[in-house]
């Protein structure tokens, strides 16, 4: 079954959170990320993953009535946003409620575990059930 795993921060402190980060930190985050990417690649649970550039560099768009899209800067909404996602293929929900866990424990500022919100999102294989 393919799951889609996302971390998700709030948007009004997203790059406040990731200025706060020193070096060590970074590398820190980096290697556990890298460690669960490496693990998921071995294991042949892994279909893709990306950490994604924060709200300032986020783009919404939308179709108008000219034909022309209509662009502005910023999430569409407020709150949370995306930071980053896995698609994996793995025999269980309790397989992709494991790897969320351990997203979850990525070491944040001052090597405490972060402990962020993490979604597990059920890919469907067929039609979305109503």
């Amino acid at each position: 079954m393919k799951y889609m795993i996302q971390i998700n921060v709030p948007a009004d402190q997203c790059d406040a959170i990731m200025a706060s980060y020193s070096k060590d930190d970074m590398e820190a985050m980096f290697a556990h990320m890298n460690a669960l990417n490496n693990d998921l690649h071995s294991a042949g649970e892994w279909v893709d993953g990306q950490g994604l550039a924060g709200p300032s560099l986020v783009k919404t768009v939308r179709a108008a009535s000219n034909g022309q899209p209509q662009v502005t800067d910023g999430p569409a909404r407020e709150g949370h946003i995306l930071v980053g996602y896995w698609v994996v293929d793995v025999k269980n929900e309790d397989r992709a409620l494991e790897i969320a866990a351990r997203a979850s424990a990525c070491p944040g500022p001052d090597g405490k575990p972060g402990n962020d919100p993490i979604e597990v999102h059920p890919i469907p294989e067929g039609p979305t059930p109503a």
